[in-house]
């Protein structure tokens, strides 16, 4: 073939697990992604894999062809001429190939992952398609089974991400998409270091993913860091970090468009300020804004993956936080159990700690027995989450039990103690 190819075309369609048939389905896909006119036959792409020297494709289809695999398409074997020559640019120019050296020793993707074993990897639009589905995937981690399962594996993508980042070449378009995976990795190991308690942890991460976040321009990333670090700073106790964090959140929300959810995803954590400070004026202007964001959610065409826990159910849960910190427990007592109630067997975790938290204000408003009932619900299935904040609920409610005078407390204590 023409040109001083690493590897033939044939050669990276196989590696990519390609049939002729697949290849050609998942061409048309890509070009579409791409908003590009192109597409292609089984009966060319044999052309270009079997002829010597194979058909020039035009610069459509080159362009899919070169993001698909992150090689340019001389070095796929064709002799093209030299003003369609996909030139090495840094990675924040348009259309550009970024080419690094590979070390093996640094924790680049896998060779399985990449397009082939060679001596320079290549990432494609295949190898980030599959990186994107183990990164969404956390998000189902966490819900089901907590933090700690779930920051285990997203360390492991973020190694990759970070490896193939360095090490790797791609076209400029992958490396944003490495990059937007890499700030949302941050967000959420930022949400890890909240559930964990490891509040500095989880700050620090919140700093990475706003840099991050703000280097490929993304504000709704942004947004989504920042509704985290609310929670953060007031744990923290820096309120004044979480009230700019929401002004600056409603600012690029405005600026980006957004939908009903991601606007009641930011009035939750207003409200969030608002109880943590006893601003109960300001908690129910909060959550009158939240209850009315709730209301267009159906309007949303598209809701990013970290706002979709959003609902009834966490505007309930925030309006019986509002009446615990007014010290008035019986009237928490129904939002929380509509709460529960709607929450839905997705968020395994969420569910277990609404149930702690009614259990606790049950308990807060003598209703001993009931609150047991509750706790006796979440020791049933909380075998299989790993949650520290989930943990440290249960045993803040073991602590109130055992001094009860109740015999029915001390032995709901006594269950806790020994799940625990």
């Amino acid at each position: 073939m023409a040109g001083e190819a690493t590897l033939t075309l044939s050669q990276l369609r196989q590696a990519a697990g390609h049939t002729q048939e697949s290849f050609a389905r998942d061409f048309a896909g890509e070009a579409a992604r791409l908003g590009i006119d192109a597409a292609v036959s089984v009966r060319q792409l044999r052309r270009w894999e079997c002829e010597e020297p194979p058909p020039v494709p035009h610069p459509g289809q080159q362009a899919v062809l070169e993001a698909m695999f992150g090689v340019p398409l001389a070095e796929m074997g064709f002799a093209i001429p030299s003003h369609r020559m996909t030139d090495t640019m840094p990675v924040s120019e348009a259309g550009g190939v970024k080419r690094r050296t590979f070390v093996a020793e640094t924790g680049a993707l896998a060779a399985t992952a990449l397009v082939g074993c060679r001596a320079g990897p290549r990432v494609g639009t295949a190898d980030v398609a599959r990186l994107r589905t183990r990164l969404d995937s956390l998000y189902q981690t966490d819900h089901l089974s907590g933090s700690v399962p779930a920051m285990t594996r997203a360390h492991r993508i973020e190694g990759e991400i970070t490896g193939a980042l360095g090490t790797a070449s791609y076209t400029s378009r992958i490396g944003r998409e490495l990059q937007t995976m890499l700030a949302e990795l941050h967000g959420h190991r930022a949400w890890y270091g909240y559930d964990g308690g490891r509040i500095e942890e989880g700050r620090a991460a919140c700093m990475e993913g706003l840099a991050a976040a703000q280097l490929i321009d993304d504000p709704l990333l942004q947004v989504s860091v920042l509704e985290t670090l609310v929670l953060l700073a007031i744990k923290a106790d820096r309120v004044w970090e979480a009230a700019s964090a929401v002004e600056n959140a409603y600012r690029l929300a405005r600026s980006a468009g957004t939908g009903a959810t991601v606007q009641l995803v930011i009035a939750l954590r207003e409200a969030n300020i608002a109880t943590h400070t006893g601003d109960l004026t300001g908690a129910r202007r909060a959550l009158t804004r939240a209850v009315t964001h709730q209301s267009r959610t159906d309007t949303d065409a598209d809701v990013p993956n970290w706002a979709q826990f959003a609902g009834p159910f966490e505007v309930d849960h925030a309006t019986a936080d509002m009446y615990v910190r007014a010290g008035q427990p019986k009237r928490a007592v129904p939002f929380l159990r509509a709460a529960v109630r709607g929450i839905g067997c997705d968020y395994t975790r969420n569910s277990a700690s609404y149930r702690v938290k009614l259990a606790g204000v049950l308990l807060s408003a003598g209703e001993v027995e009931e609150a047991c009932a509750e706790m006796d619900t979440v020791l049933e299935v909380c075998g299989g989450i790993s949650s520290p904040r989930l943990l440290r609920k249960m045993c803040e409610f073991q602590q109130t039990a055992v001094r009860l005078d109740s015999a029915v407390a001390r032995e709901c204590a006594v269950r806790i103690r020994e799940t625990v």
